[in-house]
Order: structure tokens, then sequence, then C-alpha cells
């Protein structure tokens, strides 16, 4: 009878693999809402669909504004214990670089910049490269491009390009003309406009282009003493670039390649290697050079300052689940480490307010305690609230009731440094200036003169085919750059523009994403080759 009694009282019966709702309560009927009657209507108290439904209605955060579309992994950096053949520390005090073989956990995640979270990638874009390094010390974010430069060296352009380079505001279709117009009219972007019009500018998969940091950094030894620093990644699997006729075959058959190449390449055992190598100079004008090593749109020439092997990463973990550690993981340029320091890139400057603070807006005040984005030591802090906020970071061994700093009453105190505080002397005029060594087109024709033949005749092609729709000012002014770069650049446009312009009529807008020139004639093909069918 006592049996009996109890299998009344008994609650729904919950297993390790029953689903429940968010409170916790077990999910008897996953496939139905309650309804008056099996045809309903349904009744308000619903509580089981609205919390799925609610929730489901906010699964989305907003998109990066940059870098939306993208994949990831888990792996780890290890390093040299050298730069070169000389001992790190000689350079920097970070202790991620010190010990021959220390393993440092990271997560990385690669991206394209400008389209959405759902583009295809096989786009003529840069990509991007992000390392967050777990060290002993805190989080340091590396975040950077597959390319070693970029198209401005000042962040007040910055808006301004993306703007240019994203979808008109009217059509929402990307029109290679405002993007050539925008870097006709900025011409230190034409060295980056060489490398993403040829081949470079479609990497064929994440694993197999190389990474930068792009900005100019600081190392600071254990005596404050300060180096000029840029960083390399360099993939042990060979680099591998497309043509826009292979991209279009690919995209074709999957706009997903580049992460499913990633996933499927660490599902099977096949782990990704990059070498991370570092270009030194010192901490000075260099008045000796022709740019300004501060200069984001120019190379430091390898032969000049060589590059010195560091340490390797390994990528070899996927992600449990896409959204938690990919789409709100969290990068910024300003998440340094004792021994790792600002240089005074203007870029750099810009970039470091703006990566974090578009975090904030897209996960939260509280991204930071996401666990993909939260360090892996000990986090302790007086700050409060917040949307999200899930744990406080005041120890309970201290005192509780105190969230501020200084205090006799017994709570976080400020650290002991050791290493010396590095303390640039600085002293000028407040100006609005660009830097004075701005040439902007010498490296460019240095790049047109490494490329292989294919990859020329590639950039050509697909120069051409875009400018040849835009209006004749860009055109020239266009030219006028490949011509001051290398002579047989410049012919070579001038030539191919002046073939194109007899062969066709300028359209009020290209309506093209950049370096596809048929891409208009898609919706008319779509028309044409689209099978009729009858209404049902």
């Amino acid at each position: 009878m006592a049996e009996n009694q109890n299998d009344k009282n008994q609650t729904n019966i919950e297993h390790d693999d029953t689903m429940t709702t968010r409170q916790g309560h077990p999910v008897t009927n996953n496939q139905n809402i309650r309804t008056v009657g099996n045809r309903g209507p349904a009744t308000l108290e619903n509580y089981d669909f609205i919390e799925k439904i609610s929730h489901f209605d906010r699964e989305k955060v907003p998109e990066r504004i940059v870098h939306a579309r993208g994949a990831g992994a888990h792996g780890y950096f290890e390093t040299y214990g050298t730069v070169g053949e000389e001992p790190v520390s000689k350079y920097t005090r970070a202790k991620v670089f010190q010990e021959k073989g220390k393993q440092t956990p990271v997560f990385v995640r690669f991206s394209t910049v400008v389209h959405g979270k759902h583009s295809p990638e096989t786009v003529r874009d840069p990509r991007g490269f992000a390392v967050k390094f777990y060290t002993e010390d805190g989080n340091w974010d590396l975040v950077g491009n597959n390319l070693k430069i970029f198209f401005i060296r000042d962040a007040m352009k910055f808006p301004d390009m993306i703007h240019a380079f994203r979808p008109d505001p009217i059509t929402n279709i990307q029109d290679s003309e405002r993007f050539l117009d925008f870097c006709a009219n900025s011409p230190e972007s034409f060295h980056m406009v060489t490398f993403v019009y040829s081949p470079w500018g479609i990497p064929a998969n994440y694993r197999m282009m190389q990474g930068s940091g792009v900005n100019t950094y600081k190392w600071v030894n254990h005596d404050g003493e300060a180096v000029l620093v840029k960083y390399h990644w360099e993939p042990k699997q060979g680099i591998k670039n497309l043509t826009v006729k292979e991209a279009g075959e690919i995209q074709g058959e999957n706009f997903n390649h580049a992460t499913q190449d990633l996933y499927d390449a660490i599902e099977q055992g096949d782990y990704p290697e990059w070498e991370l190598f570092v270009q030194i100079i010192s901490d000075d004008e260099h008045p000796e050079l022709d740019f300004d090593p501060l200069d984001d749109t120019k190379i430091w020439p390898e032969d000049q300052f060589p590059w010195l092997p560091v340490g390797r990463m390994v990528l070899n973990q996927n992600p449990e689940d896409f959204f938690t550690e990919v789409e709100q993981s969290a990068f910024g340029t300003g998440v340094l480490v004792d021994g790792l320091d600002f240089s005074d890139d203007k870029m750099l400057q810009g970039r470091t307010f703006s990566y974090s603070d578009t975090q904030r807006y897209r996960v939260g005040a509280n991204y930071l305690q996401v666990p993909v984005n939260a360090a892996k030591k000990r986090v302790a802090t007086n700050q409060e609230g917040g949307n999200m906020r899930y744990e406080p970071e005041r120890s309970p061994k201290k005192n509780p009731h105190i969230n501020y700093e200084p205090s006799s009453l017994g709570n976080y105190k400020e650290a002991e440094q050791v290493g010396k505080e590095y303390t640039p002397k600085v002293e000028g005029n407040l100006v609005r200036e660009s830097i004075d060594r701005d040439d902007n087109t010498k490296q460019a024709g240095e790049t047109y003169r490494w490329f292989e033949d294919w990859e020329k005749d590639e950039l050509i092609s697909n120069l051409v085919g875009d400018l040849s729709e835009c209006a004749q000012d860009i055109q020239d002014k266009m030219i006028a750059l490949a011509e001051e770069a290398d002579e047989e650049y410049g012919r070579r446009l001038r030539e191919g523009l002046e073939k194109a312009s007899k062969m066709m009529m300028k359209d009020d807008s290209s309506k093209n994403p950049i370096g596809n020139k048929d891409a208009e004639k898609a919706p008319d093909q779509a028309v044409e080759k689209g099978h009729d069918a009858n209404p049902y």
C-alpha cells in the first residue's frame, strides 16, 4: 500500500538525457503547445512554450561591425625561449615567451572583414587572424589580418573606409565603384589594393594563409628598455590563394568551405600549425628609412629586418558550441600583458579603444566573464553590475563590504611591480597631420614585381574589370598611382582600360562585389536560366 502511495506522489521521471526548461523543469511534451482541444485556441499560460520562443527571439547578439563571418578553434602556443639565436629575455620580460617548450592555451578566430555573418568565404576581402593567449599573467590578444599591411594609416578614416567597402546604403549591393572611389582618393591604400585585387585577396582557406599583427607594437625587457616589433604567423601547411574563377566554382558548391576545411582538419587529427616570427628594430623614428615604421601601409623589408622565430602554434580542438565560443569570443588590441606595450602607431591607438568598445556593445558589459574570454587565472576587480553579470570578482576571503581601493578595512591592494617601468619621453605640438614619409606607391611597385606572372595577370584583369565601370576621374587617379608604382603596372592597367572602354558603356553603378566584373549579369542570368513552374 505504501509503495502505491509513493507512485501517486512521484514527479516526472528525469534521467541524465532528459530535456528541461531553463528553470530546470523536466519537459514532458516538446511537440505541442497547450490548447483548448487539439485545434486550439492556445492559452496564455503556455509557460514552457513562452520561455522557449521568447529565448529563441533573442538568440542572436548583434553581429560584429567588421569581421562578422568567422570560424575558430582552440590550441596551444609553444615558445622557443629565444628570438632567433638570442634569449628572448634580452627584448621582453613577457612570461609567455620565456622557458623553451612552455605551452600556453590559445583560442583563434579567423574571419572575413567587410561582409555579414553568413556571407560566402570566397569573397575578395582581407581575412582576420585573431589569437587569444591565456597566459599566466592574464590574457594577451594578438589581433591582425592575413595581409601584413592595411588600407589606411590613421584611425580617423576607418569608419569612412568600411562604409565605402560595404554595400551601397540604398541598393544594399556592394559596389566596386564606391570601393575604388575611396581608394583612389586615399592614395596610401594603393599597396593594399595591389594585394587585395591579386589572388592574395582570396585565400584558399584559413589553414593555408599567413597572419600578421599589422600594427607595430613594443617589447619591454626587465630593465624597462623597449624595441619596436612586428608579428608574423607562417603556416606550416603552405600558402594557397584562389583566382576569381576558382573562387566562383567553390562558392557554387559550398559557401562555408573555409569553416568546413578548418573543422574537418582538426576533427581528423590533421592539426594546423603556424610558426610565429617577429621583426625587431630600435624604438626611434628611423630617419634613415624612406618609410615610417609606425605606418600600417608599409612592410618592414625582410632583408633589412629579418624574421626571427619565437614559437609555434597548433590548433587541436574544435569548439564544442559555435555561439558561446566563436560568436561570443571577443578580442582587443589593448589586451596586453607585462613585457608587451603599445607603440605610437595611430591605427593601433584608434583600434585599442574601438575593439573593446564594440565588444561591450555586442556581447555586453560583462563580456569578459564569458568563459572563452575569461582569463584562466585568478581575476580580482572592484567592478560592479552590468547586464548578465553572474559572479562578483571580489574574493570571499576578503572584506565583501569593501568594493573600492585604497582601503584600510581589508580588500584588494596593488600588485608589486618587479620589472622597471617603461617611460618613453614624448614631446611635440598637438597637430592634425599625416606622417611626413608618405610614399604611397614604392612598396606597391615592389610587390607587383615580386608577384608571379599569373598573379600579375589576375591583378590586372580584376582591376580593369572593376575600374572600367568607374567614373573617369577614379580611373585616372588609379592609373597614375599604378604608373608611379611600376611602369609595367601602369601601362598594363591603362591599356586594359582603353580596351575595355571600347567594349562597354558606363552604367550608373557597377553593382559588383569587388573583383567580380560580371556579377551584374547574374540577375538576368537567373531569369534566363530559371525553369518555369506551375502554381500549386
